[in-house]
């Protein structure tokens, strides 16, 4: 990262003045500004499992991204009248489930009184397409990325319903942009691979919102909350009184706001200590900057004990999201250069993750199959129940965590009986 940061100060300097000064007119709210540019952001990967130059040709049809034009798009803006250049703003972008944009009536408050610039586009409802609608939201992020100054540590991505769903799955996977998420009366799934479910844990703050009335209320509260607090991930759910499924007011998401930006000294610490968890502001890495980037973190990490694990999940990541690219090229030689060794500590870190996951997963989908579930719900409680079944199942074969083995002892039977019907 060293490497490359001369040359992104020099480009925002020669390049982002005029865009910043620039910016300083559009200030206050307004309920349609266009996109100027195709994003920089790798939307493609918040979509899928590697990061290649083009997207797939089947998203043309299957992803709704035939003939997308970026400068089409548009969306709510609200600029602080406060607002300067000299001082990173933080930022909440929100995702509706609809193709209006909503949010800014339940945000208003917080971002006013907050110097908080606001954002929320338009046409991203659930009836888009999902790589359509990430491409949407990752223009408009950048839009306004490269045309304010803000602070990555505290730039929240929100939603409702549906489109809290795609706020999660986008910082699930692209962590760096943003310190946190804001989905309401929905969650969201750690992504699969390692070193970017310990990249949520280090760096993202997860506000989970639901209404005592929410049909998702279990899926929130007994469910996503527990499992990701018990993983490690900085997490806190909020169970609105009088509230179904619906976007909270304005003066309960002050508490939240407040709660998220709690979290930003932390995350600029590991910054500080980690550079590639957070893209710089302003900036667009290309996917050799990126993929170089994670790879100068990942051979810092390998050298001591203590993060050897993380950094080797991290060349595994590399070398799946960018094969073509040299930094794949690297990792690989230094896998195999790890795996030839003949003490191979950091194993017993992979089983521990994976037992530490399967536990909390085991757990919370107990915990949701065996509660109260809405009709909508309701067919599913056997799959769930199943699902729980196998962890434990799984855990107990392992024999390593007693803790684990004990509390399927006292769950299995109830899971059992739901699975045989009774």
């Amino acid at each position: 990262m060293r490497a490359i940061c001369p040359l992104l100060l020099l480009a925002l300097v020669v390049g982002g003045v005029s865009q910043l000064e620039g910016a300083e007119a559009r200030k206050g709210y307004h309920a349609k500004v266009a996109v100027s540019a195709p994003t920089r952001l790798d939307w493609i990967f918040a979509a899928a499992n590697q990061s290649p130059a083009k997207p797939p040709a089947s998203w043309e049809t299957t992803g709704g991204m035939k003939d997308y034009d970026s400068t089409k798009q548009e969306y709510e803006l609200f600029v602080p009248p406060a607002y300067t250049p000299a001082k990173p703003a933080a930022v909440v972008l929100f995702i509706a489930p609809g193709d209006a944009p909503g949010g800014w009536k339940a945000w208003q408050d917080v971002c006013q009184k907050n110097g908080v610039i606001f954002a929320a586009p338009l046409g991203v409802g659930n009836n888009c397409p999902t790589p359509r609608r990430v491409r949407i939201v990752l223009d408009v992020l950048d839009e306004i990325r490269r045309t304010y100054k803000t602070d990555p540590d505290r730039t929240y991505l929100a939603g409702f319903s549906g489109g809290g769903r795609i706020a999660a799955a986008i910082a699930f996977s692209l962590p760096e942009l943003v310190g946190g998420v804001v989905p309401a009366c929905a969650t969201g799934e750690l992504r699969a691979e390692p070193w970017l479910r310990l990249r949520a844990i280090d760096r993202l703050s997860v506000a989970l919102l639901t209404g005592d009335g929410d049909f998702n209320r279990g899926e929130v509260e007994r469910f996503r909350g527990p499992m990701l607090t018990e993983v490690g991930v900085r997490t806190k759910v909020w169970v609105f009184p009088k509230l179904g499924h619906a976007q909270p007011s304005g003066k309960d998401l002050v508490e939240v706001y407040k709660w998220l930006d709690d979290g930003a000294a932390a995350r600029k610490k590991s910054a500080e200590r980690w550079p590639a968890s957070r893209m710089p502001a302003q900036a667009g890495l290309t996917r050799e900057e990126a993929s170089a980037a994670l790879l100068q973190e990942a051979q810092e990490r390998i050298k001591t004990r203590a993060t050897e694990h993380s950094g080797l999940m991290q060349l595994m990541g590399i070398r799946t999201r960018w094969p073509d690219l040299p930094a794949a090229q690297e990792a690989t030689k230094l896998l195999v250069e790890f795996d030839a060794r003949p003490e191979k500590p950091w194993e017993a870190d992979d089983i521990a993750l994976t037992r530490k996951f399967l536990a909390a997963e085991a757990r919370a989908i107990s915990a949701y199959a065996t509660g109260p579930l809405p009709k909508e719900y309701e067919g599913q409680r056997t799959d769930m129940a199943k699902a729980a079944l196998s962890r434990w199942q799984q855990l107990v074969a392992d024999g390593q965590d007693a803790q684990a083995i004990e509390d399927a002892k006292k769950t299995m039977p109830e899971l059992e009986k739901i699975v045989g019907g009774k």
